[in-house]
């Protein structure tokens, strides 16, 4: 008789599949992060919330890229609705998206076409069969679809005061927006599709205004441990680049691409994954000005250390010019 040896691994438990660990901590809340208070009712971003929805229609947090706007819109609707997962939706929108995606439309099935509701269709009704509670439709990217085509007819019953009026759909069934149904969306002012939006959501929604915030940056590292000398460095890099935003939107860097920075190489990593590529893109004409803020970066860390990193950094983007006519 042979025997055979397994060459998988045994199965090792870890502190959440006991049920204590990171999962099991932040049930409840809304980041990845345990040490943040419960999601709750009275939560101030909530309390705002509810005071403009109170007078409009929905809420848009506007911002350039890392300032938690997708964060704080998944935290407002936990807390509006209990973290009840069955009354919240989230979707995205791109330049394909469509009305029969987002409103009703034919799905394909075995033998032909199917008419189905949508994700605002589905959660209108599902408002209207619970209303004692908030149901929330979370839109994220909104300003990269083309938002009148895909609202349709329910644009205008977006308003408070229009709110429970019948209208009907384009396959003629006939619905209404129920008053316990809440819109939130994100978006980058920058987008080209802004101007539609707020063509078609100026006086319907309420806009709220995320912008790099320096004191959160603090409260990530305070909460990480990075070093005092590299936290120093990073909130002078932080002013120097957002200060530059002034003058070109573009470069405005957020709070939260360093909210898992705990030491020099987890910052490096931000520059060469994602903050030189953002920010080549917004000096892609002024050379000089992406050199400026290079050098800045570079100053974070000890001139030894730095030496090195201006070579990496020289390798990796051809001698630290921008191509502008490749860009």
């Amino acid at each position: 008789m042979t025997t055979t040896m397994s060459l998988k691994p045994i199965r090792s438990l870890t502190a959440d599949d006991l049920g204590i660990g990171i999962v099991a901590a932040t049930a409840g809340h809304a980041s990845n992060r345990p040490d943040e208070p419960e999601v709750g009712i009275e939560d101030p971003l909530a309390v705002e919330a509810l005071w403009l929805l109170e007078r409009f229609g929905g809420i848009i947090y506007t911002g350039p890229p890392g300032t938690g706007k997708s964060w704080t819109a998944n935290k407002v609707a936990k807390a509006l609705t209990g973290d009840h997962a069955g009354r919240v939706r989230y979707v995205q929108f791109h330049p394909s998206y469509q009305y029969e995606d987002f409103m009703q439309g034919f799905r394909p099935r075995r033998g032909g076409f199917e008419m189905e509701d949508g994700h605002f269709v589905s959660m209108c009704k599902a408002a209207q069969e619970d209303p004692k509670h908030k149901y929330v439709l979370v839109i994220d990217e909104l300003s990269r679809g083309d938002c009148g085509r895909i609202f349709g007819e329910a644009l205008t019953y977006l308003e408070t005061t229009k709110r429970g009026l019948p209208f009907k759909l384009a396959s003629g069934e006939e619905i209404s927006v129920p008053s316990n149904l809440v819109i939130l969306a994100t978006m980058n002012p920058l987008d080209r599709g802004v101007d539609e939006v707020d063509a078609a959501f100026g006086r319907r929604f309420a806009q709220v205004l995320m912008e790099p915030s320096r004191n959160a940056l603090q409260q990530f590292m305070e909460i990480s441990e990075l070093p005092e000398s590299l936290a120093e460095g990073l909130l002078r890099f932080f002013d120097f680049v957002n200060k530059r935003a002034r003058t070109n939107p573009h470069a405005a860097v957020g709070h939260v691409f360093f909210r898992d920075v705990n030491d020099a190489d987890s910052l490096r990593a931000v520059w060469e994954y994602q903050l030189r590529f953002l920010l080549e893109k917004a000096f892609r004409l002024d050379q000089q000005g992406f050199r400026e803020v290079q050098g800045r970066w570079q100053a974070i860390f000890p001139p030894e250390e730095a030496e090195s990193d201006e070579e990496a950094m020289a390798q990796a983007s051809g001698g630290g010019q921008i191509d502008a006519e490749q860009s």
